[in-house]
């Protein structure tokens, strides 16, 4: 079953093509280990050239050196080439006043990148599963996120990030490992509910199961791939509506016109904001809606020269029936 699903994945989201250099990140968890395992048998079939492994030990666990050697040692029995780096995250965190999740994620990312380059490698397969889409979909609904939350985990990012597994569902993945004897290792920091993705993982998902939807998980995968093709087609229209409106376009500067931003629809007036954002800054990252509708508000009340700064590097300007989007201070 997992192997089927995995096949119609790969094809459905074209994520394999002839004589691609694949990393695989793995952990030595389930997940990872039945995404390397499927990926080395499927290799004559996809026509991959090469798979290599990046394996990051966070140096959290104790066990976590167990976890190592088992992944080496795989990869040793496949004849595999297996990048390993040791980083103390929890350091790491303390250092860059963030939280410990996310210094973990900032530096596996940045190690997977670290090897493809090394490797020639184009594409990077990352483990999440189905299971994993359903709690990252419950979290941003949680925290009030927009319609972009609801899409969830995708199958490709950036052109060069897979997740050939994001169709089967954990309990599939774990029985997968079992029958094929691969004796993965198990995370037990996944119980610690104090983290919320396990709180909603081992408290909120199961109980929806028992109260409401037994196949809950299958119910949001649904919804994150009906989101995310109708966010597909809304992307198509913000960008054929930014080049009816804009007027110029620098790499510190966007200047839309005024009359034409005014006419169109709210929702597109908020996502050509977003748009025009991550031209200039490559992320919207910190521009909140309150943010979206004070700009709307200012291009609505197009009298005199007016101006908002939703933060210090950013300040859009409404002058001479222009809206003036730029970068301020910043190299």
């Amino acid at each position: 079953m997992v192997r089927e699903t995995i096949l119609e994945t790969i094809k459905k989201y074209d994520l394999i093509v002839p004589n691609d250099i694949v990393v695989v990140a793995v952990s030595g968890g389930p997940d990872s280990m039945c995404l390397l395992d499927n990926l080395v048998n499927l290799k004559e079939q996809f026509k991959i050239k090469k798979i290599v492994v990046a394996h990051l030990n966070h140096m959290i666990r104790e066990e976590s050196k167990d976890e190592t050697e088992y992944v080496k040692k795989y990869c040793e029995d496949k004849n595999i080439e297996c990048f390993i780096k040791f980083v103390n995250v929890i350091q790491k965190a303390e250092q860059e006043k963030i939280g410990v999740e996310e210094a973990g994620r900032k530096e596996r990312y940045a190690f997977f990148d670290e090897i493809a380059k090394k490797t020639n490698a184009n594409k990077i397969a990352i483990a999440h599963n189905c299971n994993d889409n359903a709690e990252t979909v419950l979290m941003h609904l949680l925290r009030g996120s927009g319609i972009a939350g609801l899409t969830g985990i995708k199958p490709y990012r950036e052109g060069k990030f897979i997740r050939p597994i994001i169709k089967c569902k954990r309990e599939e993945i774990e029985k997968y490992c079992n029958d094929n004897n691969l004796n993965p290792k198990y995370d037990k920091s996944n119980n610690d509910n104090t983290y919320t993705r396990n709180k909603i993982r081992n408290e909120l998902i199961p109980y929806i199961q028992k109260e409401f939807n037994p196949n809950i998980i299958e119910t949001i995968d649904r919804l994150s791939e009906l989101v995310s093709n109708e966010e597909k087609y809304m992307e198509k229209v913000t960008e054929k509506s930014f080049k009816d409106i804009v007027i110029d376009e620098k790499n510190n500067c966007i200047i839309l016109d005024l009359k034409k931003f005014n006419s169109l629809e709210h929702v597109i007036k908020a996502r050509l904001i977003l748009y025009s954002t991550k031209k200039i800054f490559g992320s919207a990252n910190g521009i909140e809606k309150t943010h979206v509708e004070d700009i709307i508000k200012l291009c609505g009340n197009n009298k005199g020269n007016k101006y908002l700064m939703p933060n210090k590097h950013y300040k859009i300007t409404v002058k001479n029936k222009k809206i003036y989007c730029e970068l301020q201070g910043k190299n």
